[in-house]
């Protein structure tokens, strides 16, 4: 099939969120040309989800605060598996990269005295989120796509990038389809940058929108890039449980942050019940204690409970309702108006007070938000050089959630915002230098022929399986054998049950054209949902502990053998396999700081 529609650049960005965004900056600053390649409407892009604050040591809360301390809880959160060498860049050079933002138009909230407020978030030491209300993502988004078309990125929106392109082993452009017409696009370029996010849509209940189907991740894989730590999905405590219609929706950290206690059905504030032995002397021990830390007395420094990082919290919120003290819906209670004004919610919790008054009929300044865990980020990823962001592949780099390394086991919130621009300018600035080095690829027309073939397949069948369906009972099993507990012999079902139904894509048929066509759209993004399952699921098994964001039922403690050890995920003669990786150790400096404290 002939692809009259071509494009050449020296770097091409797959992915038009924070990460995608800023590695195109720090590419055409470095002189390189530029195409970014987006899935939605620019200015859509999953990142704009992202409300409490990104996370950067710039001491405006706590002086004392600085990368050291940022780096420490960094890697504690990670229950021992960060890339140390990650860990130390994003907590040297997120303040500068926030003050950037700043430069930029960003505008963040203030303090009385004119410096950036900085919120606390679970598992920080201080308060040190820098936040626009809660709709942090959307200003990043806002900030950063209008410097990047300034700077002259040619961007390419509702584009779905569904093959890299290879020639003698080196990634050497990509092929994609426009979503509106179904028409296929061919992009040539010397390095090539995937910033396409996570892969939470392969859960029934999530907090990550229509997007996040684990294409970076897949184009990767089949691309012969490495897998790492694919078992770590994070599910964020606090989603939306009633109505329905909007369970799995993001209730931000920021309202733990801003003063929010978590209750039972029982009216008891059980979280104290839930420190870990590793965290006690960190928060608080009684409510009267943990009201003094909301009041503004840092001098203790002990946080409410309710601060605990993300994984312990949701586990405990589990335990509530396994145990039959959870809300009416099956979550616990989240309530900011006893600690907070109305004034003070409505100002700094604008997105929250609309969220819940228009869509669950809920007023959080009088009353309580039912909550309960959701599928919300991927630790996991491709495998990347922490120094420069490259994959295994040849011109091929990953930034943003798409890549492993920085957030180890569990991610501690606001870290997410802040690894996207400090990750994507060092992608965007070293695969400009290498682009310098290279020619644009002559790519084999045949190989064109045969991907865009495959790509029209299921419009050539008749009578298929209907690929909703099938997307329906991928998200099903994934919800139920592969969520916040884990079991061997429910991971074995999933297994199962996702190479069966990678099996049924090639029995899928779709019927209409290809312009404005979902259920084509949806069969192409199952190849990619499909892979990162499988990948999720084969690292569970390997992984027989409980450790950060993975547990497992039948391994319930962690296994100090496995504590320095990352499963890596490869693809050989076709088949998915399992190897391990040492981690990284830190110098002697830093291992003190991590075990000892600042």
């Amino acid at each position: 099939m002939d692809i009259p529609e071509r494009h050449e650049h020296d770097v091409l960005v797959i992915g038009a969120g924070g990460a995608g965004l800023r590695a195109a900056i720090a590419a055409i600053e470095a002189g390189a040309s530029v195409g970014l390649v987006g899935k939605s409407l620019l200015g859509k892009a999953h990142t704009v989800m992202a409300e409490g604050g990104m996370a950067a040591a710039l001491g405006n809360n706590r002086p004392e605060d600085d990368w050291r301390v940022h780096f420490r809880d960094t890697m504690r959160g990670g229950k021992g598996l960060c890339d140390w060498r990650m860990a130390e860049a994003h907590a040297r050079e997120a303040p500068d990269r926030v003050r950037e933002l700043e430069a930029w138009g960003a505008l963040f909230d203030r303090a009385e005295d004119g410096r950036m407020n900085q919120r606390p978030f679970g598992g920080h030491t201080y308060a040190r989120l820098a936040h626009v209300g809660d709709r942090t993502g959307l200003e990043l988004i806002r900030t950063l796509q209008d410097h990047a078309v300034h700077e002259g990125a040619d961007v390419f929106m509702e584009c779905t990038v569904f093959r890299l392109v290879m020639v003698d082993g080196r990634v050497a452009g990509a092929l994609a389809y426009w979503r509106p017409t179904g028409e296929f696009v061919l992009f040539r370029a010397r390095t090539v940058i995937l910033a396409t996010g996570g892969l939470g849509k392969a859960w029934k209940v999530t907090s990550n929108s229509w997007e996040c189907t684990g294409d970076g991740v897949a184009l990767a894989y089949e691309a012969g890039a490495e897998l790492m730590g694919m078992e770590f999905v994070q599910f964020h405590p606090t989603g939306m449980v009633w109505p329905p219609s909007v369970r799995g929706t993001l209730v931000t950290e920021g309202v733990r942050g801003e003063g929010g206690v978590l209750t039972n059905s029982e009216g008891e504030r059980f979280m104290f019940r839930y420190v870990p032995e590793m965290f006690e002397g960190d928060y608080a021990e009684s409510e009267a204690e943990a009201d003094r830390w909301v009041e503004g007395d840092r001098v203790a420094n002990r946080r409410p409970p309710e601060l605990l990082t993300r994984d312990v919290v949701a586990k405990a919120i589990v335990a509530e309702v396994e145990a039959g003290r959870g809300s009416p819906h099956g979550g616990v209670f989240l309530d900011i108006s006893r600690k907070r004004s109305p004034e003070y919610i409505k100002a700094k919790l604008p997105s929250m007070y609309h969220q819940f008054r228009e869509l669950a009929a809920v007023d959080i300044t009088t009353d309580a938000m039912e909550v309960g865990p959701t599928t919300h980020y991927a630790m996991g990823g491709v495998r990347v050089d922490p120094e420069t962001a490259t994959t295994c592949v040849p011109g091929l780099y990953a930034a943003g959630e798409v890549a492993a390394g920085l957030h180890g086991g569990n991610r501690l919130g606001g870290n997410s915002l802040s690894d996207l621009i400090v990750f994507g300018q060092r992608a965007g600035a070293d695969a400009a230098a290498a682009a310098r080095d290279l020619e644009l690829a002559d790519i084999d027309e045949g190989e064109l022929e045969a991907a865009t073939s495959a790509a029209l397949a299921p419009f050539g069948r008749t009578d298929g399986r209907n690929p909703f369906h099938l997307q329906e009972e991928l998200q099903q099993i994934m919800q139920d054998k592969v969520g916040i507990a884990r079991t061997e012999a429910a991971l074995r079902e999933a297994l199962a049950d996702v190479q069966r139904l990678s099996g049924a894509l090639d029995m899928c048929s779709i019927p209409g054209g290809r312009a404005f066509n979902p259920g084509w759209h949806t069969w192409l993004d199952l190849h990619a949902m499909l892979t990162v399952s499988e990948a999720v699921v084969r690292s569970a098994l390997e992984r027989r502990e409980s450790r950060g964001a993975h547990t497992r039922i039948d391994y319930p403690d962690s296994d100090p053998a496995l504590g320095r050890t990352n499963l890596l995920l490869r693809c050989s003669e076709g088949r998915m396999t399992t190897a391990t990786q040492p981690v990284s150790e830190p110098p002697d400096e830093l291992r003190q700081l991590i075990e000892e404290g600042v």
